[in-house]
């Protein structure tokens, strides 16, 4: 059963119906391949990418991030729901202090039961 994702396609009752039909082309997601497809603005889109699931869109997005290269950190912060840049080593040793901090009290809390 294909599922519709994405912003233009959502937003788009035609594009929805038509991505749906047997008109246009489907390939199998590969994030670099989508990121160097041309896309026509004016029409409909002849070609989109299917994936088994949005996990695995997730996952490829995923791995496909992780093979470009960098010379910085990002960290995920679950409090402010913000991703932190992880660009000086003052930054990354205060993180590395808040994170032991944090294990210390958890595992405290553990020896409690």
């Amino acid at each position: 059963e294909l599922k519709a994702y994405g912003a233009g396609l959502l937003s788009s009752f035609g594009e929805l119906e038509w991505c749906m039909s047997d008109g246009p082309e489907l390939r199998p997601f590969d994030p670099a391949k989508t990121g160097e497809t041309e896309y026509p603005i004016t029409q409909h889109q002849p070609v989109y990418f299917v994936t088994e699931s949005f996990d695995d869109a997730k996952q490829k997005m995923t791995d496909f991030a992780a093979t470009i290269p960098r010379p910085f950190g990002v960290r995920y912060d679950p409090y402010t729901q913000t991703i932190q840049l992880l660009d000086s080593k003052r930054q990354i040793q205060k993180l590395i202090t808040n994170i032991n901090s944090e294990i210390r009290t958890l595992i405290d809390a553990f020896h409690k039961f």
